[in-house]
């Protein structure tokens, strides 16, 4: 198991399969990232504007390399639906030297 300092998982969740859908593709497509798992239908209660409200979200768990994380969070922006998308960066503190290797060759 190596300890890597550069790779980064940024979740965010959207409206729709289909949102989430062509934001994966378009992310691996643009060598943002390497993967992007969806995961869904989930539930999320938050407080939007004084209220608080309830929405069927998918959930998107984006792998990539910290250097790639503003052109991503710039694309996401772009293609996301919601005026304030979720768009949360955590660090990969370990993981399999192929899987990490993999990650860091297909988003140069």
């Amino acid at each position: 198991m190596s300890i890597p300092d550069e790779h980064i998982q940024v979740v965010t969740t959207v409206a729709s399969a289909d949102e989430a859908r062509r934001l994966a593709t378009a992310l691996v497509e643009e060598r943002l990232a390497v993967c992007v798992q969806i995961v869904g239908p989930i539930e999320s209660i938050y407080r939007w504007q004084g209220k608080v409200e309830t929405a069927t979200e998918w959930q998107c768990w984006i792998k990539t390399r910290r250097e790639r994380y503003d052109a991503l969070e710039a694309t996401i922006r772009r293609l996301h639906s919601y005026e304030v998308p979720e768009i949360l960066a955590v660090p990969i503190v370990a993981g399999s030297e192929a899987y990490l290797k993999w990650l860091t060759d297909e988003t140069r």
